[in-house]
């Protein structure tokens, strides 16, 4: 449905997609995409080239049990042939880091260069299309999103040269964090040491300690006391996606007695995604994940070591990186608005929080979000979370996924304007 929602492929349940001969200038149904998924146990896919078996004569368990006929998509797709009309392929396949369990990914440009009606696997008669990849197009996503499932299982089998840690983080993370880089002898990353979650001062654990949480016994439940605390509804879905960004999410933390698995401690289980820092020419050190991230996932946290504005003056002073959390635009408010798809939706409305006046040192203690380049038109964002202690004036930063990112694409955030402390893009040295 996904793929009709932005006209890559406008019919849900055909693999054959086409505008038909009262829509086509000629009057003629034309093809205009085809979804290869292995439905057809004739299908022949090598890549670059493709036999593809036509539409129709299967029944309900996909087994070919009658003859096809040259009509709708088997029709068009000869008449794209007959007028050299290139069409679109979308390749699908089973995934596992797909809520779906299969995801579909989109091939280019190809040519239908013959087709014929022959004899099937199965005895009857099915019409079979030779389509040519049009040359001088980016590689295919689904080469890339295969080479990434080998880097998962053998990376040094993909990619013998270049990896100079197979775990950043040490362990510490539940997913070994790898560090590449195949551009030059700069492996300054493997010299800092990992820290898995932002340090804040003692006395940020003080504020407002009461010891008291939800009652729930297995998953909280909209109503229950952590539902009420973030304004009567839970910011995740069951499945753990953001679904509508918070000035600050409250997440359940150690007083309550819901368990590990609950839908409301989403951001505190840690990295779930391979992700791997890399050498890049353009951005010097830059992040990505060898997983599919679907939108709204949790990527990671940015963590550092909590600094206030007097410690963080003197600490600049020394030309110490610091990062400014402040100054991370307020991307949070534009997931789950709705007001560019329905002009009556009403933002909901939140009661003000104070503004993040404190500095994160990153000097010496850093995790894999550090690495992460700045973009102004980011595919991730920042959301502040609390769940083990409740002083709104020191979030945990934690980052979530504004898109589907496919693997190997990197991971941007919007690092915002210049601060107000020292005139600079509250970036520092990578």
């Amino acid at each position: 449905m996904e793929l009709c929602v932005i006209g890559l492929h406008g019919r849900a349940r055909a693999g054959i997609d086409y505008l038909s001969a009262s829509q086509g200038s000629n009057g003629e149904p034309i093809a205009t995409s085809v979804i290869v998924s292995g439905g057809y146990e004739d299908d022949v896919d090598t890549g670059d080239e493709i036999i593809y078996t036509g539409h129709g004569g299967q029944d309900k368990q996909n087994r070919q049990c009658t003859n096809q006929k040259l009509e709708c998509g088997n029709l068009a797709l000869e008449r794209s042939m007959y007028y050299g009309i290139e069409v679109r392929v979308i390749r699908g396949f089973k995934y596992e880091g797909s809520v779906s369990g299969k995801v579909y990914v989109y091939d280019g440009l190809y040519r239908v260069v013959t087709c014929w009606f022959d004899v099937g696997k199965s005895g009857f008669g099915v019409f079979k299309y030779k389509l040519a990849r049009i040359e001088n197009q980016p590689e295919m996503g689904s080469s890339i999103l295969r080479f990434a499932q080998t880097l998962r299982t053998r990376p040094l089998e993909a990619r013998p040269k270049g990896y100079v840690s197979l775990d950043l983080s040490m362990k510490n993370e539940k997913v070994p964090v790898f560090l590449f880089n195949d551009v030059d002898n700069n492996n300054a990353p493997v010299f800092y040491e990992y820290l898995l979650s932002t340090v804040f001062p003692l006395h940020v654990y003080k504020h407002g300690k009461n010891g008291t949480g939800c009652d729930c016994v297995g998953d909280c439940f909209d109503g229950c006391f952590c539902a009420v605390k973030n304004g009567g509804d839970f910011a995740y879905e069951e499945n753990g996606i953001l679904l509508k960004g918070k000035p600050v999410i409250f997440e359940c933390g150690p007083d309550c007695r819901c368990p590990a698995t609950c839908r409301n401690r989403v951001s505190q289980r840690g990295v779930r995604n391979r992700l791997e820092v890399f050498r890049s020419r353009k951005t010097g050190w830059g992040v990505r994940s060898l997983d599919l991230i679907q939108a709204g996932a949790f990527i990671c946290e940015f963590a550092g070591i909590v600094l206030t504005r007097e410690q963080a003056q003197i600490f600049t002073m020394n030309g110490d990186s610091l990062v400014y959390p402040s100054r991370f635009p307020d991307r949070w408010a534009e997931w789950g608005d709705l007001t560019d798809i329905f002009p009556d939706y009403k933002r909901p409305e939140y009661p003000s929080i104070p503004p993040l006046d404190f500095a994160m040192d990153v000097s010496r203690l850093r995790n894999v979000a550090c690495y992460i380049s700045h973009n102004s038109n980011p595919n991730a964002l920042v959301q502040p979370v609390l769940y083990d202690h409740d002083n709104v004036s020191f979030p945990h930063l934690m980052l979530f996924a504004m898109e589907n990112i496919p693997p190997l694409r990197e991971i941007s955030l919007d690092y915002g304007i210049a601060d107000e402390w020292t005139g600079k893009l509250p970036m520092y040295d990578k």
